[in-house]
C-alpha cells in the first residue's frame, strides 16, 4: 500500500500507527499563491516554488525539490496495489483532494486500487480540526472506513480543479451550485476559498476583516494570540500560522499600513495593533485596495492594481465584476 498524507504531522503519525504500507507527502498549500491552468509540470513546480520563495520559507531550489517529492509520490503508484489517499475537509486539504484526484484520473491506473479516506468528524472530539490532531491509533482506526474512490468523484475532482484553476471565479460558483455530493466537503471549503477575495466596498479578505476585528476589539495582541483568535473565528480551521504571519506582514508594510507591528526575535511574539487606516477600512469609509492595490493570486486569479477586477459581495454571497 502506498499512502499519501497531506504532510509531515499525519505522514509521521501514520508511520507509528502500524498500518502496512509506505508514507509519501503531498503537501503543497494551494490556497495561497499562483495556481493557473495548463501549465506543464515543470512549469507548475517552477511557478509554485517562485511563490514559495517569496515567501521566505525556502530557495526556489528547495522549493522546487519539496514539489517534485510530492509529484514523484503520486508517480509511485505503479509499485503499489492499493493507494490511499488520506484527507480532510479543510480548504487546504480538500484543494489536496481536487488536484490529486485530478491527476489520477487522467493516469492508467491497471490494476492498482485508489482509496479514499476523508472525514469531518472524529468521534469523542466535539470541534475537530483535522487529522494531524489524531494519535497513531485513532488514524489506524480510520483505515477499515476507506473505501475506492468513485468515478463520480473523479468527475467532480476534474470538474473542481479546472474551476478553481480558472481565471474567472464564477467558475467555481457554477460548480457549488452544481451537485457535489460525491464530496461532500467540497462546496464549503470552496466558498471559503471565495471568501478570500477582496470584499466590496473595503476591499479587505475574510481573514483580513477577522485580524482588524480582533484587533479593533481586544488591542493590542501577540502575533501568536492574534492568529489563534482569528482560527477561532472559522468554521474550519484552514491556514497555517507561517501564512498567518505573512498575512500580517503585508498589511503592515503596504502604502497605507493597516496594522502596526512591534519588532521581535519571532514572528509569532511580535506585537500587533490596528492602525487608523486598518480602523477606518474595518468600518467601510475606505478601501484597502484602492489605498494599497493588490498583486495577489487565489487559484487561476490573478488580481493586480488598485481595482481588483473580481470582489466577493457579502450580502449576496457571490463573486462579482468590478470595472475599473
Amino acid at each position: 500500500m502506498l499512502h499519501i498524507a497531506d504532510g509531515e504531522s499525519v505522514a509521521g503519525t501514520l508511520q507509528e500507527s502500524g498500518i502496512p504500507g509506505d508514507v509519501a507527502i503531498y503537501g503543497d498549500l494551494l490556497y495561497e499563491g499562483p495556481a493557473p491552468a495548463h501549465l506543464d509540470a515543470e512549469t507548475w513546480r517552477t511557478t509554485r516554488a517562485r511563490f514559495l520563495a517569496e515567501g521566505g520559507l525556502a530557495t526556489a531550489e528547495e522549493a522546487g525539490r519539496y514539489l517534485k517529492a510530492c509529484d514523484d509520490a503520486l508517480a509511485a503508484f505503479p509499485g503499489h496495489e492499493e493507494v490511499v489517499v488520506w484527507l480532510d475537509h479543510r480548504l487546504s486539504d480538500q484543494l489536496i483532494l481536487i488536484r490529486v484526484l485530478d491527476w489520477f484520473r487522467r493516469q492508467n491506473l491497471g490494476a492498482a486500487k485508489l482509496s479514499l479516506i476523508c472525514v469531518g468528524r472524529y468521534p469523542g472530539r466535539d470541534h475537530f480540526v483535522g487529522l494531524g490532531e489524531l494519535t497513531a491509533d485513532q488514524l489506524a482506526s480510520l483505515a477499515g472506513t476507506r473505501l475506492p474512490v468513485t468515478e463520480a468523484q473523479l468527475q467532480l475532482a476534474e470538474a473542481a480543479w479546472k474551476a478553481f484553476t480558472s481565471p474567472d471565479p464564477t467558475a467555481i460558483e457554477r460548480l457549488i451550485e452544481s451537485d457535489s455530493s460525491a464530496l461532500p466537503f467540497l462546496t464549503a471549503a470552496l466558498r471559503r476559498h471565495l471568501e478570500q477575495f477582496p470584499a466590496a466596498g473595503d476591499g479587505l479578505s475574510r481573514t483580513e476583516r477577522q485580524t482588524l476585528t480582533v484587533l479593533d476589539e481586544q488591542g493590542l495582541l501577540s502575533a501568536r494570540r492574534l492568529f489563534s483568535a482569528v482560527q477561532r473565528m472559522e468554521e474550519q480551521i484552514f491556514m497555517g500560522d507561517l501564512s498567518f504571519y505573512r498575512l500580517l506582514a503585508d498589511l503592515s508594510s503596504v502604502r497605507y499600513p493597516l496594522v502596526q507591528i512591534s519588532d521581535a526575535l519571532q514572528s509569532g511574539l511580535r506585537e500587533v495593533a490596528i492602525s487608523d487606516v486598518g480602523r477606518s477600512v474595518l468600518r467601510g469609509h475606505a478601501d484597502h485596495i484602492g489605498l494599497n492595490g493588490i498583486d495577489r493570486w487565489l487559484g487561476g486569479v490573478h488580481l493586480w492594481g488598485d481595482v481588483a477586477a473580481w470582489r466577493w459581495d457579502r450580502a449576496s454571497r457571490r463573486i462579482v465584476r468590478r470595472s475599473s
